[in-house]
């Protein structure tokens, strides 16, 4: 991945510590330097992945899901921040799906998001006890769990005029979801920054795809976010993430940056170096035929 391009931050920056002139979800934020530069990261990294992968029609609304985790606490915020900037010429609207789980603090996103003058729409579906009816005990809860969920927050999107449902997911995700669908599914693919849902009226969208989880919780934390653990996915244990999560992990641990080196690997995609006669015609390479690529790999076309 090529390093985005600075964001030039102005004066207005010099008023974050006491909140004037800065949208709400970033008063009481720290003035410390090590926090004033992991925003500028966050903002830069977060612009950089909507440039990428060409995410903005100018005037659509976003539905921008907000589960209570660091990570949609992270996404709000730092997308609010580039709208302040007027670099992100879109309507946002937050959204929290209360899905019914028992003990879940009803009151506090919709306290949090009024308190900080943010758009929202909160929904209750009770989509717990269907999926605890549904998957016998000590089955793997998440698939149903987020089906019943993407259902619901397509049909809100469509109800609010949204272009664009915005999830929360960010590098660390996408990078175990490759891990998953190579160790358990057999195939090599992951969470797409943007995606066309089957219907192809609305945009699936990642725009933390370039921010590292460790990231998120150091901002969600200094930000002192309400955070709302998840009572169902989240309780078990022995997933597959999960222990995908550790191997990556333990990697990281063994060989500091490693995940950064893996993630830019999942930009640069050589097709006619994989064993998949789908993605390149291996079937008319014959000497003299092929035009040399700048890597001088034989290739005649890809598809």
């Amino acid at each position: 991945m090529n390093a985005p391009d600075p964001i030039d931050i102005d004066d207005r920056d010099e008023v974050l510590a006491d909140g004037a002139e800065i949208h709400p979800l970033f008063y009481g934020a720290p003035s410390s330097t090590e926090f004033r530069k992991l925003r500028k990261r966050l903002v830069r990294d977060v612009r950089a992945a909507i440039e990428t992968y060409d995410m903005v029609r100018p005037g659509d609304k976003w539905l921008v899901c907000l589960s209570g985790g660091k990570d949609s606490y992270t996404m709000l915020a730092v997308l609010h921040e580039l709208k302040w900037r007027g670099l992100l010429p879109v309507e946002l609207l937050a959204c929290n799906l209360d899905q019914g789980q028992p003990g879940f603090p009803a009151t506090v996103l919709p306290e949090f998001l009024s308190a900080r003058q943010v758009a929202h729409r909160i929904e209750y579906q009770d989509t717990y006890s269907v999926v605890k009816a549904k998957v016998p005990e000590g089955q793997t809860m998440c698939a149903l769990c987020s089906r019943l969920r993407r259902g619901n927050l397509y049909r809100i999107a469509r109800e609010e005029g949204c272009s664009a449902v915005v999830l929360g997911h960010h590098r660390d995700d996408i990078l175990e979801t490759f891990f998953m669908n190579l160790f358990h599914g057999g195939r090599l693919a992951s969470m797409p920054p943007k995606l066309l849902n089957e219907e192809g009226d609305l945009n699936v969208l990642r725009p933390l795809a370039f921010i590292a989880e460790a990231d998120c919780e150091k901002f969600a934390r200094a930000m002192d976010y309400p955070i709302i653990p998840c009572t169902l996915c989240g309780s078990q244990e022995g997933l597959q993430r999960m222990q995908v999560k550790k191997l990556l992990n333990e990697w990281e641990s063994r060989s500091p940056g490693r995940r950064q080196v893996m993630f830019r690997a999942l930009m640069n995609v050589r097709p006619s170096h994989l064993p998949d006669p789908k993605l390149f015609d291996f079937t008319d390479l014959d000497p003299g035929e092929f035009t040399k690529s700048d890597d001088s790999v034989p290739k005649l076309r890809e598809h």
